[in-house]
């Protein structure tokens, strides 16, 4: 049998069923293609904002506490989440009270009633969420590093939006917002547990029928360009200094992408990964130390974060640029590689266990890549790469005019900071 299976209902929503044998809890989640990437500048932070408005009710349970109490009764697990590009609501359950989830969640993303006093309310809610962010550097430190890359361009731009913007909205806004980008041919369906497909299949077609239909607004395309180093600081009285310095990459279908990801795992994806030992274990500049990669629909890249201390920073951005130099000239050691290999695979399949993962994992692909892969063929064009492939992976991208650095902190001379950038 498949362990997924993805159809289009006859309104043109997309539904993956993936089937989880034993399993004795269930997760439906609805993402929606659309976030901050899909907003203009007077409208930023609209898609979260959004996204929490869709729980203070709906026609059939007329303010948050019906909504909260009938979820609530179900005994499961409930959120939602907004990124650059995409939005997600999803219900984890016990598989028995699967097709009530469905229910409530189609109801809630078909019939939200937009209430004003609601949104009203929810503006200092909001507001509170920023300041939170504000008050956590390590938080905001993705946003000040995406700006560094993509500057005042929805992809620079913050997911939360700016508190003008929030206390501006009103509920024409979130219709007319919702109109344009809650539409069938640009959301997704997932049902991750337990479960036939022909149950899945019928019951879905029922209850999400009347999702909305039509054209969606599209997002700006990301222009990958640069041609010397960027610095970004956000001034910010902290007791250490965060940063991320990192490069543009290449989309998840390049055929570097698996080396990117084994390199970002051998430079700082783990305890014993080589930035993690230089920064932390050897020198004692930093408490968290690691390196990630992001890939999006139109935009990807690799970058090192840590929190230094302030009088460091120039030491640790030599250091990092250090440790990216050496994997443009030298092989990494076979049992380095297999390491990490074995890193990834093992983090793969852990975070793989549960229903909701799955969902998330396969929703996410969908909606980035325009197709899935089950976590064996990850793993294969995994295993296959090289010593040689990485290093052609960190030389297609550790160049001089490619490099970013993004820095929360003060006291911080942002020119010393460029000229360190060069290998």
């Amino acid at each position: 049998m498949k362990d997924r299976e993805i159809k289009k209902l006859a309104n043109g929503l997309a539904l993956i069923n993936i089937k989880v044998p034993n399993s004795k809890t269930a997760t439906i989640l609805v993402m929606v293609k659309t976030g901050s990437k899909y907003e203009a500048r007077e409208n930023n932070g609209i898609s979260h904002f959004l996204e929490h408005v869709m729980f203070k009710g709906t026609i059939k349970r007329p303010n948050a506490l019906a909504l909260a109490s009938d979820l609530d009764a179900l005994g499961g697990e409930y959120n939602a989440f907004t990124t650059k590009e995409y939005t997600g609501y999803y219900i984890k359950v016990e598989t028995s009270h699967l097709w009530q989830a469905a229910e409530i969640l189609s109801d809630m993303v078909i019939n939200s009633k937009f209430d004003a006093a609601e949104i009203e309310k929810e503006k200092g809610v909001i507001i509170e969420e920023i300041n939170m962010y504000e008050d956590d550097p390590r938080s905001s430190l993705e946003d000040v590093w995406e700006t560094a890359l993509y500057g005042d361009t929805p992809a620079g731009w913050e997911v939360i939006g700016t508190k003008e913007n929030i206390r501006g909205f009103n509920r024409q806004h979130f219709l007319d917002y919702y109109r344009s980008q809650y539409v069938a041919g640009n959301s997704f369906i997932c049902v991750a547990g337990d479960v036939s497909t022909k149950l899945v299949e019928t019951k879905l077609t029922q209850l999400f029928k009347s999702f909305p239909q039509g054209k969606q607004h599209e997002k700006l395309a990301v222009i990958e360009k640069q041609i010397k180093p960027a610095v970004k600081v956000k001034t910010k009285k902290t007791d250490q200094m965060h940063m991320s310095l990192g490069v543009r990459i290449g989309l998840a279908e390049d055929k570097l992408a698996p080396a990117w990801r084994l390199l970002a795992l051998v430079l700082g994806g783990s305890m014993s990964s080589r930035l993690f030992v230089n920064l932390r274990e050897r020198r004692g500049l930093a408490y968290y130390v690691r390196t990630s990669t992001e890939f999006l629909t139109d935009s990807a890249y690799l970058t090192t974060s840590a929190g230094i201390r302030s009088e460091e920073v120039e030491l640790a951005v030599k250091i990092i640029m250090q440790e990216y130099r050496k994997l443009t000239r030298e092989l990494v050691p076979l049992a380095e590689l297999n390491r990490a290999k074995d890193i990834y695979r093992g983090r793969l399949l852990i975070g793989l266990e549960s229903s909701d993962q799955l969902a998330y994992f396969y929703a996410k692909q969908l909606v980035v890549q325009g197709k899935t892969e089950s976590p064996d063929q990850i793993w294969q064009s995994l295993k296959q790469v090289t010593a040689a492939d990485i290093r052609r992976a960190a030389k297609a991208v550790f160049k001089n005019g490619g490099l970013n650095l993004a820095i929360i902190g003060q006291g911080i001379d942002e020119i010393k900071m460029q000229k360190l950038l060069k290998f």
